[in-house]
């Protein structure tokens, strides 16, 4: 397994202009992969991208890059306009992506973050969506990127809330570069039996995030992670293990996230490196 975490732990802005910044204190940390905001690569020069990319082949660091798609870019919509600027959009993110190296387009694609819950004809857009999602992973595995399909709780999306309704979507597009992403802040609204849906997962598993119930930093509250570890393991996962906890309210992050108190400890800079060197330190240690 690889270790990482979201830059927006650090910030209550998702874009940003220093992600070799971002780069080096990550490294620094011990983690082997940055995740990003996927949008992002579209407004960096390719000269830029060039940098990043060199410099985190210099430092043994992935990028994963991360997407909600704005409603205006939601490959299920029920208007084909809509649907055909969303593909052509996260077509554009991973000509960007082969620029910097990044190998995984991860979130919540098959729609649009959050969702708005004004259509709530779930065959009609679970068929929307696997057809746009058929173009988009053709494209992807033409370019070389696997596409990890996020499952959401009930209040940011009505399409894809489980493992076990992952798992169908997957197979109904049926390309093998679409994986699922399990989140372990999701599932524990959603699933039964945390650990039992990594094992359900299984080879479909291509990405997780992991951070606590109320968006704190792993081994800060009380989900089962042992046990997930175990299933982890006896799945043979060998991919990704991403923090994204969100502790500072306040900006962007902190109104979409819904983070209404501070959890950090009013935690400064150097306090904010402690906390999750040590939650690493703990994912080391039971994963």
């Amino acid at each position: 397994m690889k270790f990482g975490t979201v830059c927006a732990y650090w910030t209550k802005q998702w874009s940003n202009d220093d992600y070799t910044g971002f780069a080096r204190k990550i490294k620094s940390i011990g983690f082997d992969v940055m995740e990003l905001p996927a949008g992002d690569l579209l407004n960096m020069s390719d000269e830029k991208l060039a940098e990043l990319n060199a410099l985190c082949k210099e430092l043994g660091l992935t990028i994963s890059s991360n997407i909600g798609p704005a409603r205006d870019k939601n490959i299920s919509d029920s208007d084909p306009a809509i649907r055909r600027a969303g593909i052509e959009y996260l077509e554009n993110i991973i000509i960007q992506m082969n620029k910097v190296g990044s190998p995984l387009l991860i979130g919540a694609m098959y729609n649009c973050w959050p969702y708005h819950f004004e259509d709530l004809d779930k065959p009609a857009i679970w068929a929307r969506a696997v057809e746009s999602m058929k173009e988009l992973a053709a494209f992807a595995k033409d370019h070389g990127v696997t596409l990890c399909l996020e499952v959401l709780n009930r209040f940011e999306t009505n399409l894809l809330n489980t493992c076990q309704e992952g798992l169908q979507f997957c197979k109904d597009v049926g390309y093998d570069n679409v994986k699922l992403l399990l989140d372990t802040f999701h599932m524990n609204i959603e699933e039964d039996s945390l650990p039992q849906a990594i094992l359900d997962a299984g080879d479909y598993l291509g990405h997780m995030h992991v951070g606590e119930g109320n968006r704190r930093l792993p081994g800060q509250g009380h989900l089962p992670w042992t046990e997930m570890g175990e299933a982890l393991r006896k799945i043979g996962y060998t991919g990704a293990v991403v923090m994204e906890p969100f502790l500072k309210d306040g900006g962007q992050v902190g109104a979409d996230i819904k983070v209404w108190r501070d959890l950090s400890g009013n935690a400064d800079m150097a306090g904010m490196d402690k906390q999750i060197t040590e939650s690493l330190e703990f994912l080391h240690r039971v994963f």
